[in-house]
């Protein structure tokens, strides 16, 4: 999913730095307002680990593979530190193993960050329900990382789709990406499948890391 440098026009590119600086600043204010905002710089540092770390993680899928983003994971544990998070995991994955581009590390980051907090945002509708309920926990859960890789995958197709070179054959190249995005919708799934596993987990083990009562 991550867009490599010379896809997209400099117009874009510049237009995704300018988003991704604005929701930095954003998250960034939102964090100061924690009562202790280095406290969660530990779990940050985890779980930007993770996400750089998923990209190695192949899954077959025939006749291709994918391989997990995890940003609605990163979404669901971090809040608003999840943008900045995939920002620094974007960029050591475009200089160490060239996942997408220092050109379009903008566009990368708000294309997976921003879904990433919308997906915190959802995962905290769980709380309009009864705390010993653990199914609305699940769902929202499922729904969180399925939700966040999903819409994802739909800014990045529409991305590309718009800005094929002409030296490119647009007709095949736009089956080609409408290919990936029925692949791109079985890895909703088990993002989200995925994201549920975990956070059931953590719920029984860790639910501090939920910011949720035992």
């Amino acid at each position: 999913m991550h867009i490599p440098d010379g896809i997209v026009p400099p117009a874009i590119a510049i237009g995704g730095y300018a988003i991704t600086g604005g929701m930095i600043w954003y998250s960034l204010r939102k964090i100061n307002q924690f009562y202790n905002p280095s406290e969660e710089i530990p779990r940050a540092s985890l779980l930007t680990a993770a996400f750089f770390v998923a990209s190695l993680i192949h899954i077959p899928l025939p006749p291709a593979s994918i391989h997990l983003v995890l940003n609605g994971l990163v979404g669901v544990v971090l809040g608003y530190f999840a943008f900045p998070a995939i920002l620094i995991g974007l960029f050591f994955q475009a200089v160490m193993f060239q996942h997408g581009g220092l050109s379009t590390l903008g566009v990368n980051a708000a294309m997976m960050g921003i879904p990433a907090v919308l997906s915190y945002h959802l995962f905290q509708f769980h709380q309009w329900f009864p705390t010993p309920q653990r199914r609305p926990l699940i769902i929202f859960a499922f729904l969180a990382g399925a939700m966040a890789l999903a819409l994802s995958a739909l800014i990045f197709t529409a991305l590309v789709i718009t800005t094929i070179p002409a030296e490119m054959n647009p007709q095949l190249e736009r089956q080609g990406i409408y290919l990936g995005l029925v692949g791109y919708s079985i890895q909703a799934v088990i993002e989200g499948v995925f994201t549920m596993l975990l956070v059931s987990f953590l719920q029984r083990v860790k639910p501090e890391l939920l910011d949720i009562k035992k």
